[in-house]
């Protein structure tokens, strides 16, 4: 070969290089990659930020359950956020049953969607645990319009500190809702709404004894009342772990030791909190038993036809006690040693196999946006997600004033004290909950039917449930 031979081989070498390097260049650019670097995490970083100036056509997948209103609002955040960016096309798949099943098989086939609605026990940790979720840390570490401090607290879902899986939409807290007519006509104060107010446990059980009538009109802390034919009763308490978790936290204790390491639902500040809860059905007879509470009907029905004076519930009972047009109110739950209410809310997570990640975060941030889901929240279904729409006045309003969803005690029992005296579910930081809750439940039946002492039943399950303690999600391992 001549030299003006080789010469022209090295030339066309180095031009072949070049457009290779440039076409690479060009994917990186153009978010079709997956990968975890600063720029893909943050979608307002490149030229291509949502896709909106590339106008490359771009489909997003969502997968969520709920109810026709949940999905209505997610339809209405999608449409808003498909006018800003007109060349994403999300196409929503609403999977109404066995949500979590589908799911999976979908994973399994490798057909996962971008986003997905996600339940912390049940399925969005086992899925974590395989490496199937971005870690929304690093979206929200190089955002410069949205950090986790925009949040209200407990609603960040995490793999381990500093590894977030999931961000909850809706919050939802639990208070002590009631019929105000009940207390009139009784004579009585209804339950106080400030957490500087609240009741004492002792204060509570008295009030629902008063309140406890039965089939001769006397109530359970008269002579004579007949436990066996009550037709109002003081309160409905709820025997699931997010109602009594509330009061586990106002005690000071929890599902599992500090460190991890320890089943503690035998402890102590746990055992008293369970005991007090079961006390209330086969001690005091003012809240009915599992087996009775299934002729009660929904909190908001239970209220209006007097079946009970005061429900344990979550806000979202609000949406069907608005519609049942009586005079309902909402306090603050009672006190065992400090204020406490529990932070429940599903997530949304983003699959590591998209191929659209700024484009996915863009559209989880639209479904965090309360204005998004504006009807959900003003009907009383849901809270909003964001801080600011507790602390400013203006955004306040939008969704606690003049609504009948919103009775006078809202923004005290509900809004502050989910701002400032709330707990984690339980769910979002103890490794492997449902298999504790699999060991624990069956024994707490028999405290609630008054069959066993808290502290026997849970001592006698308590080396089992040990062996399904696997530690903490906010302790470094």
């Amino acid at each position: 070969m001549t030299r003006s031979r080789k010469s022209i081989s090295v030339l066309l070498a180095c031009l072949l290089m070049l457009v290779t390097i440039l076409s690479a260049c060009a994917k990186s650019d153009s978010g079709q990659g997956g990968g975890n670097s600063s720029s893909s995490a943050n979608p307002e970083s490149s030229e291509s930020a949502g896709g909106e100036r590339s106008g490359e056509p771009i489909t997003l997948r969502m997968t969520v359950w709920g109810a026709p209103e949940e999905v209505a609002a997610y339809k209405a955040a999608i449409a808003k956020f498909e006018k800003k960016y007109p060349n994403i096309t999300v196409k929503l798949q609403h999977i109404p049953t066995d949500y979590d099943t589908k799911l999976t098989t979908m994973v399994a086939g490798n057909d996962e969607p971008d986003i997905a609605q996600m339940e912390s026990a049940s399925i969005a940790y086992p899925l974590a645990e395989q490496g199937k979720f971005y870690n929304l840390q690093e979206f929200l570490s190089s955002d410069p319009e949205f950090k986790q401090e925009d949040l209200v607290p407990n609603i960040t879902y995490s793999l381990e500190p500093g590894h977030i899986i999931g961000l909850g939409p809706g919050p939802e807290s639990f208070g002590l809702f009631y019929n105000e007519d009940i207390f009139q006509d009784a004579g009585l104060t209804p339950p106080p709404s400030k957490a500087s107010e609240a009741w004492t446990w002792d204060e509570f059980v008295d009030v629902a004894k008063k309140l406890t009538i039965d089939a001769k009109g006397r109530n359970a802390s008269e002579p004579g009342f007949d436990p066996k034919n009550i037709k109002q009763y003081g309160v409905n308490i709820g025997t699931w772990w997010g109602a009594y978790s509330n009061f586990i936290y106002s005690n000071g204790g929890d599902f599992v030791s500090e460190d991890g390491k320890s089943f503690a639902l035998n402890q102590p500040a746990a055992v008293e909190a369970l005991q007090k809860l079961a006390d209330l059905i086969n001690v005091h007879h003012v809240a009915p038993s599992p087996v009775q509470a299934k002729n009660i009907p929904a909190t908001n029905i239970a209220l209006q036809t007097k079946k009970v004076a005061m429900a344990i519930d979550g806000q979202w009972a609000t949406a069907g006690l608005a519609q049942s047009k009586f005079h309902f109110n909402v306090g603050v739950l009672p006190v065992m040693k400090q204020p406490m209410t529990t932070v429940v809310s599903g997530m949304f997570s983003m699959f590591k196999s998209t191929k659209h990640p700024k484009e996915a975060w863009a559209l989880m941030k639209a479904l965090l946006d309360p204005d998004a889901a504006i009807d959900l929240i003003t009907a009383g279904t849901w809270m909003p997600s964001y801080r600011n729409w507790y602390t400013d006045p203006a955004q306040l309003a939008k969704w606690t004033e003049n609504l009948d969803s919103r009775p006078s005690g809202y923004k005290d029992a509900i809004v502050d004290v989910l701002l400032n005296a709330s707990h984690q579910t339980p769910t979002g930081y103890v490794k492997n909950f449902n298999k504790i809750m699999d060991i624990v439940n069956p024994a707490l039946d028999k405290v609630w039917l008054g069959q066993q002492t808290a502290q026997e039943a849970m001592d006698s399950i308590a080396q089992k449930a040990q062996g399904q303690v696997q530690g903490r999600r906010d302790v470094k391992s």
